[in-house]
Formats: structure tokens, C-alpha cells, sequence
């Protein structure tokens, strides 16, 4: 019997690792390569199941310091994203390792009376008692991991992916607390579970409180960016139906127009004002695009504008019919920073060289993007903004470099001879 729970044990402690490794995975990406992501694995196998004990420093600095290593290690993702997953999972780990450890050890030794170590004689029957209670804990760290990963697994991607930098400072300061507590708890208060327990398990819910207050925030605010896309579209189609009623009302007045102008052929001055005349009155409907993708082709028409306003030679050349796997904000992330970090280059230029391209279509299964300019040789090599709001555009590039990301993309910067080149790669699925 003792060898049934023995392999009973062995099996739940490597189905929570396996558990627990999903769920930081989840949280934040494990690294590309096979190799370190086997290593990982094996690496997590040693943190998850420690054994945390009452008034241990070394033992608890050790975890925390193991922990932190090896989401360095192993896991993608900025630092501020990192140490957020140190200060959620480091916490519920110990405390869920130590209050399994401690209550199995009171219980145990609360029901047989044995002494204090198997070396000091224990019964057959106490070392089943012990196995079994082992065991049994076991599996609430499995049931525990399941049911948090399961509970969290929403939020774990959706934050990771919308939280901007400010943001994760906030979570992290806020995470702070519980991190100190659980540290303190444990070490200064080992005797009196009736305090330590209860601390420990608002620690682990004020962690993942934390994952659910952000996920909540994010939702929030892209419920707030659909809003103001449905108004954006709104605004663009009330704007082309206007459009093209005027162009309907031309187009039944042209035969009369022709009539006119061919009745003035000597007039070749007043000619040229009518037919001008024609032409800015047509010039509007010209300015919409036809993508296949209807909120690029909003952003597209804004963008030109801008550029007409600002005297640049504006060229955009998309096929987009392929890009309904990419979320409306992205589009609005990657294409609106790129052409407006075109225009702010451009219109430091003498009006000769204002020139923007724009490419975009599908490669067998890849979308490529690219976005080119005339630039400042300066500008062009530092790949800085000159804007006087350096904080707001200093986060264009790598915004778009992190959308990209999202969907297995890679994006690249050519900058040389006065001209700047943004290139992006998309799989498409």
C-alpha cells in the first residue's frame, strides 16, 4: 500500500508542476527554442515542488531568488512583465507549498503521537498514516494550480497582451504587499498558524485579485476603443455617403457641364478654371481607399489627408483582404504610428523630396507591410523622434514591434541615405 501511494504521490506532484508550468507559460510565453523549453520544464520541476518550512531563511530566499532566475531564464517578456509574474506566483507558491507542508506535519503528528523523525522508530502504521497524508496533499496542490489556472487562464493572455508599460508598475506596486507579507509571515510567525494561515491565503487571492483588477481595466479600455472605432466608422461612412451624393449630383450634370465647356473652347483661361473647377469638386471621393479592410481604409483616408495638408506626395498601395485575423487596434497601433512617424519625418523636408509609400499584401502565408520615406540623413540614422512630446512618441516603434509579436511577426528598420524603410512580416493563419 505504501508503495501504491508513493506512486500515487509521484504522479500528482509531476501533474501540478506540469500545471503550474502551463499556467506561467500562459502568463508569460516560454522562450522559442525546444531545448531550453525541455530545460524549463525540468528547471520548474525543482521550484514548484519545494519544500518550504517554518522560520527557514535560507529556504525562502532560495525560492524567490531559483524563481526569479528562472522566469529570467526561460520566459519572453519585458522586466516589468517578469517581475510581475515573481511577485504574483513567487507568494502563492510559498504559501501554498507551506500551509500543504505545515498542516500535513499538525495533522500527522496530531493523530499518531510519533516522534519527531522516521529515524527515531516509526510503526508500519505511521508510515503509512504519513504517506497517505502526503499524498492527500498532493493532490490539493494539484486541485489548486487546476482550479487557479482555469479561473485565470482569460485574464493571464488578455493582460499580458494589453498592459502597457505604466500600467504593469501599477500591478507590480500594488503586488508589493502580499510579496513582503508572505516573506514576514512565514518567518517571523511560525507557531501561530491561526495568523499565518489566514495571511497566506489573502496573499494568494490578492495576487491573482491583482491579475483580475488588470484584466477588468483592460477590457475596459478596449471596450472604450471599440466605442471610438463604431464612432470613427460612424463619422467616415457619414462622410462618403455625403461624398457620393455629391458625386451622383455631378455626374447627372455633366452632360450640361461638357455642353459648357465645349461652347468656351476659345476661352482657354476660363476653360482650365472649369474643368479645375470639376476637379476639386470630384477630388474628395478620390481620397477613399479600397483595401478589402474597412478600418485600415478610415485610417488610410485620415492619414492622407494629413499628408495632403502638409504638401507630401502620398502613395498607398494595399491589398488587405486577407487581414481579418488582425484586431482592429492593432491595425490602428501598426499602420497609424508608422505613416505618422512618415509625415513628422517628411515635412521637415523641402517639398521636392515629400514622399510617403505604402505596400501592403500577402506573400504565400505571410502579410508584408512596408512603409517608406524620405528622411533627414540624421533623423534617418538616430531613429529618434523630434517631437516635442517625446514620451507620447517614443513608444511608436516599439508599440508596433509588440503588435507585430502578438501574432508570430517579425518587423525590421532600414534606415540609410536619407531614406527610412519600416518592413513588417505577419504569418497568416
Amino acid at each position: 500500500m505504501i508503495g501504491f501511494l508513493d506512486i500515487l504521490s509521484f504522479g500528482l506532484e509531476w501533474g501540478y508542476v506540469l500545471v503550474f508550468c502551463w499556467m506561467l507559460h500562459t502568463f508569460l510565453p516560454l522562450r522559442r527554442n525546444r531545448a531550453l523549453r525541455v530545460l524549463a520544464f525540468f528547471a520548474c520541476s525543482f521550484l514548484a515542488p519545494a519544500v518550504i518550512y517554518s522560520n527557514d531563511l535560507p529556504g525562502l530566499i532560495g525560492v524567490l531568488t531559483g524563481f526569479g532566475a528562472y522566469v529570467a531564464l526561460f520566459h519572453r517578456g519585458r522586466w516589468m512583465e517578469k517581475l510581475s509574474a515573481v511577485l504574483v506566483f513567487g507568494p502563492a507558491l510559498i504559501a501554498v507549498n507551506y500551509m500543504t507542508q505545515d498542516a500535513g506535519s499538525r495533522i500527522f503528528f496530531g493523530l499518531t503521537q510519533a516522534p519527531s523523525g522516521p529515524s527515531q522508530g516509526w510503526t508500519r502504521q505511521e508510515l503509512l498514516a504519513s504517506t497517505a497524508i502526503h499524498t492527500g496533499f498532493q493532490l490539493v496542490r494539484l486541485l489548486f494550480w487546476t482550479g487557479a489556472w482555469l479561473l485565470l487562464k482569460k485574464h493571464l493572455r488578455r493582460i499580458t497582451s494589453d498592459l502597457t508599460a505604466r500600467m504593469w508598475l501599477v500591478v507590480d506596486a500594488l503586488m508589493l504587499s502580499p510579496f513582503v507579507a508572505i516573506f514576514t509571515i512565514i518567518y517571523f510567525l511560525p507557531e501561530a498558524p491561526v495568523i499565518v494561515y489566514p495571511i497566506c491565503v489573502t496573499s494568494i487571492f490578492s495576487g491573482f485579485g491583482c491579475i483580475w483588477l488588470a484584466a477588468y481595466i483592460c477590457a475596459s479600455v478596449r471596450t472604450a476603443c471599440h466605442a471610438r472605432e463604431l464612432e470613427v466608422k460612424q463619422d467616415y461612412y457619414r462622410d462618403r455617403m455625403k461624398d457620393e451624393e455629391r458625386v451622383r449630383g455631378i455626374y447627372h450634370d455633366l452632360k450640361n457641364h461638357l455642353l459648357v465647356l465645349q461652347a468656351r473652347t476659345e476661352d482657354g483661361q476660363e476653360l482650365r478654371r472649369s474643368v479645375q473647377g470639376l476637379q476639386e469638386q470630384i477630388g474628395a471621393y478620390e481620397d477613399y481607399y479600397h483595401t478589402g479592410n474597412e478600418f485600415l481604409d478610415i485610417i488610410l483616408r485620415d492619414k492622407a489627408g494629413k499628408a495632403q495638408e502638409r504638401k507630401i506626395a502620398f502613395s498607398a498601395m494595399l491589398s488587405m483582404e486577407d487581414s481579418a485575423f488582425l484586431d482592429p487596434l492593432d491595425i490602428s497601433t501598426i499602420f497609424g504610428n508608422a505613416l505618422d512617424n512618415a509625415i513628422e519625418a517628411s515635412e521637415k523636408l523641402p517639398e521636392e523630396r515629400r514622399a510617403i509609400v505604402a505596400k501592403a499584401g500577402r506573400i504565400r502565408d505571410i502579410l508584408v507591410v512596408s512603409v517608406e520615406n524620405n528622411a533627414l540623413p540624421e533623423a534617418a540614422s538616430s531613429l529618434k523622434t523630434t517631437k516635442r512630446d517625446e514620451r507620447a512618441h517614443g513608444f511608436g516603434l516599439p508599440n508596433i514591434r509588440k503588435a507585430v509579436e502578438r501574432y508570430g511577426g517579425q518587423c525590421s528598420v532600414r534606415a540609410q541615405e536619407g531614406q527610412f524603410l519600416l518592413k513588417i512580416m505577419i504569418p497568416v493563419p
